[in-house]
């Protein structure tokens, strides 16, 4: 996308650093509300009046939120890009600091003008639902401690249920359900508010294996699946898409998916492989199928984690539930 001008910004909790590509021109502000209304007024004193402006920052979970949702209010474009994107697009790098990390993203910005499209926020109920989600994933994990811990504790150690130790790790446990569950509501309730968010998340539940969790995230990761031209981008994205590994005659690697990935959306995804298996009689006959073949297991589930990702894109396309046909089958 052609601009006069590339805005880099580097992030973090209490300030930003602002570099202008053209303009030459660098600055700190605060991050919080007035420092982004000063950071706007000082980048329009260093361009000319018309000046079309392109701001560029990271992925930074929560630091960010408030610098996006003040560019979409202004009107601005902007894009997000990913740390490791910019790092390795830039060939060898000397040195690291908040000043030299901006001037990269404004670099990056103006390198890939022509690549790089404004990112649009779909709904603000995506960033509430993002991090309702991120929160339940991060109480899972925690819950899942402590019940391997019970676990140990029964087979290493000879301790009654009424043993402190057990009963405290236990009562833990029931605390991170009550609190799971009452995020879950949440998430249901965030769905059912938003009109466009409630119709793709029946779409998208229509394909067996996906759940509330899996199509929640492949919403809000996708943004409104306007993110992705296609599914097999995601499903590079999600970790499923394998790679050749060959060179001439002497390098003739496996063909493998690669570990640049969402380990958190593949994890999901394959869940929702093993739960399509259970109870899709046409994937749970693929399945069988295959393994019969010789092919090893893992390799048929990120198969069916592509047909699901697949199913889910062509349904969201279409703008119809998906109908598995294998029942209508003589």
């Amino acid at each position: 996308m052609e601009k006069n001008d590339y805005v880099g910004i580097d992030l973090s909790k209490e300030k930003m650093d602002v570099r202008l590509h053209v303009a030459k021109q660098q600055e700190v502000f605060d991050n919080k509300p007035a420092g982004l209304k000063k950071m706007k007024s000082w980048v329009l004193k260093q361009v000319e009046a018309g000046t079309k402006l392109l701001f560029c920052f990271e992925h930074t979970g929560m630091y960010a939120i408030p610098l996006q949702l003040y560019l979409e209010e202004m009107g601005l474009d902007y894009v997000q890009v990913s740390g490791l994107h910019v790092k390795r697009s830039l060939g060898i790098q000397r040195g690291k600091n908040d000043r030299i990390d901006a001037k990269k993203l404004a670099e990056y910005a103006y390198l890939f003008r022509a690549k790089l499209r404004p990112y649009k926020l779909q709904s603000v109920l995506l960033i509430r639902l993002k991090y309702l989600l991120s929160l339940r994933s991060r109480l899972v994990r925690q819950r899942g401690g402590y019940m391997a811990s019970v676990k140990e504790y029964k087979v290493f150690l000879t301790l009654g249920n009424s043993d402190v130790i057990l009963h405290s790790q236990k009562e833990m446990i029931k605390a991170f359900d009550k609190q799971i569950m009452a995020l879950e509501k949440e998430i249901i309730r965030v769905i059912a508010s938003d009109n466009q968010i409630q119709k793709q998340y029946g779409l998208a539940t229509s394909v067996k294996g996906i759940g509330m969790i899996s199509a929640a995230y492949m919403i809000t990761l996708t943004n409104f699946f306007t993110e992705f031209k296609t599914w097999r981008k995601f499903a590079c994205y999600a970790g499923s898409a394998p790679f050749e590994h060959q060179s001439g005659k002497s390098i003739r690697g496996k063909t493998k998916i690669s570990h640049y990935a969402n380990k958190q959306m593949k994890t999901i995804l394959t869940n929702a492989a093993k739960s399509a298996i259970r109870f899709s009689p046409e994937l749970r006959q693929y399945y069988q199928k295959r393994l019969k073949e010789g092919k090893h297991k893992k390799v048929v589930v990120n198969i069916i984690r592509n047909k699901l990702i697949s199913r889910v894109f062509a349904v969201i396309n279409r703008g119809t539930p998906y109908i598995e046909l294998a029942k209508y089958a003589a």
